[in-house]
Parts: structure tokens; C-alpha cells; sequence
């Protein structure tokens, strides 16, 4: 008789547990649908955590890390889903590892993410930064061949942005790869100049208000012109 009572005390316990628990899941849930339509961004991580603690699930954690990408938070996003290269990432738990990597300016780690990102869904996109990666990486080789494809497969509807200026602007991205194409000739010999100003000219009939590439062009012009005088 005891065993009994106490085995109904315990089902009554967890049952009065799990309705608290669906309750509170129910309520994170609402909260979270009220702080996207504020645009409530320490809401929504606040109510994704809830949730996630509640009800653990690969979405949810994928979702959290890209939040806190998305806001620039790229330590909390790689505490959320770590670093490693796992096969069972989704394509989104991919992208923010690669993109928080890069912003942390850890190239060499972004790269696999990358590659890993490009070998599931090929881009023009994914290839520029492949090909950034690898030029700051010094696989000026692997660069060129991302570069090749992404002139070849960019449309013109497609636009890159770029933050060296106070004022962000954008470029067809057509144009961002022949100013990597610029860089990736001139790192391949420092002296042959003039190849890698003809890519950003390429670059700037494309995009005559292309800021980058023509600095990039006005460091090898006078770069040239100090070796010539320095040959005089």
C-alpha cells in the first residue's frame, strides 16, 4: 500500500513537472514571436536560451548562433555550436562558423568551413571568399580557380559590399573578383605590375566608384614609379 501511494505521488510529481515545463516552453515561445516582430534582439536571445535549456534541439542552437553572427556577437555565436568541422552540421551551422571564424580573423580554420560550405552548395559567393581567404592564406593557386569561377558564374544582379570607407557601398561582384584577381596576380610576382593592373581596371570599368581597387591601383602605379626613378 505504501509502495503504492508513493508510486502516485511520484506520477503526479513528473506529470505536474512536464505541464510546468510545456507551460514555460509555451510561454518562451510567445515571448519569442513578440521580440522578432519588436526587433528585440537580446529578447530573441533571451527566449531562444529558454528555450533551448527547455527543450534542447539542433535548430534551435543553429538559430541562437546565427542571431548572435547576425549582431556581431561571433564568440558567443562559436560557444553555441563550437569550431569543429562535423559532418552533421546543417548548411546554416556551416556558415556561421565560417563567417564568425573570418570575422575573428582566424583564415586558416574559416577556410574548411568554407570549403565545406562550397562543396554542399557552390556559389559565387562562397567562392570570393574562398578566394580571399586563400590569398591571405597564400594559396594564391586555389585563389585563382575560385576567382575563375566566380567571373564566370557572378551575374550581374549580384553585388558584394565592402566597409573600408565611414559610408559602406556595394560593387557588382563580378568586379570584387577581378580586384582579388589584381591582388592574386601581383602576389604571384611582385614585379610583373602590370598584370595586376589590368584586372583592376577590369575591376573599375565595372564599378567606376570601385574605392578599393582603385587604392589598390594608385599602391601599384606609385610603386612602379618609384622603381623607375630608383632605376634612373
Amino acid at each position: 500500500m505504501k509502495k503504492t501511494v508513493l508510486l502516485l505521488l511520484l506520477l503526479v510529481g513528473f506529470a505536474g513537472t512536464s505541464q510546468t515545463k510545456n507551460e514555460l516552453l509555451e510561454h518562451y515561445k510567445a515571448f519569442y514571436q513578440e521580440m522578432r516582430l519588436q526587433g528585440d534582439v537580446n529578447g530573441v536571445i533571451g527566449a531562444l536560451t529558454h528555450m533551448n535549456v527547455l527543450s534542447p534541439s539542433k535548430e534551435r542552437r543553429d538559430t541562437l548562433a546565427f542571431v548572435y553572427m547576425n549582431d556581431g556577437q561571433h564568440i558567443q555565436a562559436l560557444n553555441t555550436i563550437g569550431i569543429e568541422k562535423n559532418a552533421d552540421d546543417s548548411e546554416l551551422a556551416i556558415q556561421i562558423k565560417a563567417v564568425s571564424l573570418k570575422a575573428l580573423n582566424q583564415p586558416k580554420r574559416a577556410l574548411e568551413h568554407f570549403e565545406a560550405l562550397f562543396s554542399r552548395n557552390p556559389s559565387p559567393y562562397v567562392a570570393y571568399e574562398l578566394a580571399d581567404l586563400k590569398i591571405q592564406t597564400g594559396d594564391i593557386s586555389g585563389a585563382l580557380t575560385n576567382i575563375e569561377y566566380g567571373i564566370a558564374n557572378a551575374t550581374d544582379e549580384m553585388q558584394y559590399a565592402f566597409y573600408e570607407r565611414q559610408q559602406p557601398y556595394e560593387v557588382p561582384l563580378k568586379a570584387a573578383f577581378y580586384h582579388l584577381k589584381g591582388l592574386a596576380d601581383f602576389n604571384v610576382d611582385k614585379d610583373s605590375i602590370d598584370a595586376a593592373i589590368v584586372s583592376f581596371d577590369e575591376a573599375l570599368k565595372i564599378a567606376p566608384n570601385f574605392n578599393l581597387a582603385s587604392l589598390s591601383k594608385q599602391a601599384l602605379l606609385s610603386r612602379k614609379e618609384k622603381a623607375a626613378t630608383e632605376e634612373n
